[in-house]
């Protein structure tokens, strides 16, 4: 029940963060409950109807096999491992057991490509990799580049996973690191050119325990569990960091998407907090609930994406439990969130986190008053933040600006903010596309269309969707005798799951004769998308072919 805002007020001013001197997420968290508190750590099942369960003793014990490993075949400190695992626990274990030794993890979603792979071990320096069987021909191009191989199943190439960790010992020198040292780097799509690496130091490891304790509203008697895909860094506050911090057991399911299966899963397993997409719960709330015994369910959150607001009144009347949506970023994490403990704003992003200065500022770093719009930026020091963006030192500096009360890391997302603090999102200062809670780069799709044969020119945008939030949609000039047939949307569409992440690919596509563009012929993606907004407002159909 919500309670009333003095409550918020006070809990965010007495907030003070407490930084170890050192930090090891492996020991200092995981063998630490296994040691003094033990209890279960984590639920996995697939849709073949497998389950696994594991204690914090468990995990601790796999993950010492696993540190092992990578030490006994000269992984130190500092190196990147790649690892790239469907949801199953061998994900956990190899997250947990890289950070023991002070390796870095870079968790990565299983439909990358080869040309995505090549990228990353090769910008990432990368020393190690960890995959499944079905997946290492992905890795052709750079096996001479990476030390140690592991893969899950018999691979060319590649030594055996499950032999490596039998025959471990689970014999290393535990990692004392400090608060600064990088510990997690992920990958997120950029508005031009290639992903950015997002490096993380321990600090923020350590500190997305608040987001756990605030937002998640964890404690030890709950089961949480997060639909979110394990490239993401949603995977590391609500799967793996922020539950096992607050010491919960985490839920983990591999398999389809399938709204019945969703609610059949959370009655079954009794799960307690339910953290989801808005594109997920937009199908889930159209089942019979009642059909299911959600009474374990106490909790419902969501981020990634913006929810629709009839869905969280739909889901709330349904089930009793309101929807607590938050905001935060790859580099950032949970920034904004709506919590239990008040009362909730409709089309808010919420109140800033306790032990964040979060205000809406001008482009000299300025303050604004309520009301006015400019953009979302984080007062510095703040241990959520992170490092930076790997070997791109200049896009680091310019993400921050120099105010008059300090120094603020700008998000580049717009917004304002109200007289009571509650935050409300405008838009991106950039093109990056937020469709379904993936981040998309629209130059990554503009690269892949522009090696089809048949396209001339073309501009990629998101454009707006009831469901998904935004989709992918392009903009495409053909080149002379070429015909806009619905086969070729078709053709591009696949061409361009071959090129990139499968994910990626232009839901819609639009012939057009031209492109808009500046006197210097930048092409003007804020006119493309001022059209798509003209369009949903007067109900307009594209004036070409579509296909989703």
């Amino acid at each position: 029940m919500a309670r009333n805002m003095s409550h918020y007020d006070q809990s965010y001013r007495d907030f003070k963060w407490e930084l170890p001197p050192t930090f090891n997420f492996g020991t200092d968290v995981v063998d630490r409950y296994a040691r003094e508190a033990d209890g279960p750590a984590l639920i996995w099942a697939n849709a073949a109807g497998e389950e696994i369960r594991l204690s914090y003793s468990d995990i601790s014990q796999l993950t010492d096999r696993f540190a092992s490993v990578l030490t006994q075949r000269g992984i130190r400190r500092g190196d990147r491992v790649l690892i790239m695992l469907p949801r199953i626990p061998d994900w956990q274990i190899a997250m947990v057991g890289c950070l023991k030794i002070g390796a870095i993890p870079i968790p990565s979603v299983e439909m990358l490509t080869r040309k995505d792979i090549n990228y990353r071990v090769r910008h990432a320096d990368v020393r190690a990799v960890v995959a499944r069987a079905e997946h290492v021909e992905k890795f052709a191009d750079v096996m001479n580049d990476v030390a140690v191989k592991l893969s899950l199943g018999i691979a060319p190439g590649f030594e055996s996973y499950e032999n490596a960790m039998i025959n471990a010992d689970g014999v290393f020198e535990p990692a004392v690191l400090s608060l600064d040292e990088p510990a997690v780097l992920y990958y997120t799509s950029g508005s031009t050119g290639e992903p950015k690496g997002v490096l993380h130091p321990t600090r923020s490891l350590f500190a997305w325990r608040e987001a756990a304790r605030h937002w998640l509203d964890l404690d030890r008697n709950d089961v949480i569990w997060c639909t979110a895909d394990v490239g993401w860094s949603k995977a590391g506050t609500s799967i793996l960091f922020g539950p096992w911090s607050a010491g919960a057991c985490t839920f983990f399911y591999d398999g389809p998407f399938d709204p019945a299966q969703r609610l059949a899963l959370l009655a079954k397993y009794q799960v307690s907090v339910y953290c989801a997409p808005g594109t997920e719960l937009f199908r889930v709330v159209d089942e019979d609930l009642s059909r299911y015994d959600l009474s374990q369910l106490r909790h419902t959150v969501s981020a990634g994406e913006r929810l629709n607001a009839c869905v969280a009144e739909k889901w709330r009347k349904k089930t009793g439990v309101p929807v607590m949506e938050a905001y935060g970023q790859t580099e950032t994490l949970m920034t904004l969130a709506n919590f239990a403990c008040v009362a909730t704003r409709e089309g808010s992003m919420g109140l800033p986190m306790p032990g964040s200065d979060v205000d809406i500022i001008d482009a000299q770093g300025r303050r604004l008053p309520w009301g006015s719009e400019g953009d979302i930026a984080i007062r510095v020091p703040n241990p959520l933040l992170m490092l930076g963006y790997l070997k791109d030192e200049a896009r680091t500096q310019e993400s921050y600006v120099d105010g008059d009360d300090g120094r603020w890391f700008i998000t580049g997302d717009i917004g304002a903010r109200d007289a009571d603090g509650y935050f409300f999102y405008s838009g991106r200062r950039d093109d990056v596309i937020n469709s379904a809670g993936y981040r998309i780069g629209p130059t990554e799709v503009e690269n892949a269309l522009l090696s089809h044969p048949g396209v001339l020119e073309c501009a990629v945008i998101g454009a707006p969707h009831e469901e998904r939030g935004e989709i992918v949609k392009a903009f495409v000039v053909l080149r002379p005798g070429m015909a806009p047939k619905d086969q070729l949307v078709s053709d591009l569409q696949d061409h361009v799951k071959h090129m990139t992440a499968p994910y990626k690919y232009p839901r819609a596509i639009e012939f057009v004769d031209a492109l808009p563009k500046t006197q210097t012929g930048k092409i003007q993606r804020s006119a493309l998308r001022a059209l798509e907004k003209k369009r949903l407002t007067l109900e307009e159909q594209p004036i070409h072919g579509t296909a989703n």
